[in-house]
């Protein structure tokens, strides 16, 4: 054999090694996946989700990573829900917040601190409201948790005189728009474990997807407007009706996202300039007078919206609009927002009471 016969049988068996080198670190690289992913699986909690059927009620839920199934009588769960009005009237404390997350422990923590419930998860504030101003779902691994204590504390509320308003905000349209790009993966191992898209556990034939569909975009509170994203000029341009708004995009669930892309509808209502995606307050650089003329065609003295992040609740344009996303996404600090007559206030994780600095500064723009 010469040398160059030599070379080349040396460099096959090289060749070779390394192959089988890949080959076994592929393996290793599935196995150690698949375990990860098993392990995953039997830590899931979820549930309960529950099917409408004509004479009875599926209870799906997932214990230790198992799948329960049980039927239940039609009259278990509240099965109909009527569209809540658009506008109300109190003399009493208003608590507002924005964008939870899936961050049910902080968002617990902070409701317990500024007495909105009890330490026993009770409905504590009387005949006052109580206003979630969009984003429960996506990012954290708690939405249905934060979703069932909503719904149970809602019916609370009511029989003290109070309520609960659950606005939807750009992320329930995403998910119930099957636009799934921001859940977390404990939601992707429920449908599995379901063998049901993720969309499809807040359907029309769901008790959370009729509650859901219940609940308005925008809301009006004596003279304050609450919305997720905001209401620019553009939008308020087309012709501002808030009841016809709610009406609206409560129809619009159940139309596909490919067939809104068709109408004009899905640019007025969805994209940037729409009530649960405009940034304009934060983003644009709007003058006092421009917010002046916003609020005057709203019919409002203030507006509070969530969507855009900051570490803390706050004011722009001297207290005509406030931000109530304090970032509770990120599960370690959020606030609330206090409104009592006329004073405006900060409510902080532990519970303190603070007034607001007439200021514009140290804003977190969001992505």
């Amino acid at each position: 054999m010469n040398f160059t016969s030599k070379a080349t049988t040396f460099l096959l068996i090289c060749f070779l090694l390394s192959l089988s080198s890949l080959s076994q670190n592929l393996k290793g690289s599935v196995l150690e996946n698949e375990t990860e992913k098993l392990e995953d699986t039997l830590n899931i909690n979820d549930g309960p989700y529950v099917f409408i059927e004509s004479d009875k009620l599926i209870d799906k839920r997932i214990v230790d990573g198992k799948v329960q199934v049980k039927e239940l009588p039609l009259n278990a769960f509240q099965t109909e829900f009527i569209s809540e009005s658009s506008v109300f009237k109190t003399n009493s404390r208003i608590v507002a917040l924005s964008d939870i997350h899936g961050q049910f422990d902080l968002a617990i923590e902070i409701l317990k601190n500024n007495h909105v419930i009890t330490n026993d998860l009770n409905w504590n504030l009387n005949n006052g409201h109580l206003v979630i101003v969009g984003d429960i779902f996506d990012r954290g691994p708690k939405v249905t948790e934060t979703l069932w204590f909503l719904y149970h504390l809602e019916k609370q509320a009511e029989k003290s005189g109070g309520k609960v308003h659950v606005l939807l905000g750009n992320h329930e349209y995403m998910v119930l728009h099957k636009d799934l790009r921001y859940i977390h993966k404990k939601y992707q191992l429920t449908s599995q474990l379901l063998e049901t898209n993720y969309t499809d556990l807040f359907s029309n034939q769901t008790v959370l997807g009729r509650w859901l569909r219940s609940k308005p975009t925008v809301l009006k509170i004596n003279k304050d407007t609450y919305v997720h994203g905001g209401l620019s000029k553009t939008f308020l341009d087309l012709g501002y009706n808030i009841e016809n708004v709610n009406k609206l995009m409560r129809e619009s669930i159940d139309i596909s996202k490919e067939q809104l892309k068709a109408t004009s509808f899905y640019e007025d209502y969805y994209r940037s300039k729409g009530p649960i995606w405009y940034r304009g307050y934060f983003n644009d650089n709007l003058t006092d007078s421009e917010i002046i003329a916003i609020l005057r065609q709203a019919d409002s003295e203030h507006i509070i919206v969530g969507h855009c992040s900051n570490e803390e609740v706050v004011q722009l344009y001297n207290q005509k609009i406030f931000g109530v996303d304090s970032s509770i996404k990120n599960g370690l600090y959020g606030e609330v927002l206090l409104i009592d007559g006329k004073i405006y206030k900060r409510g902080t994780k532990e519970g303190n009471e603070m007034f607001f600095e007439i200021k514009d500064e140290n804003i977190i723009k969001s992505e």
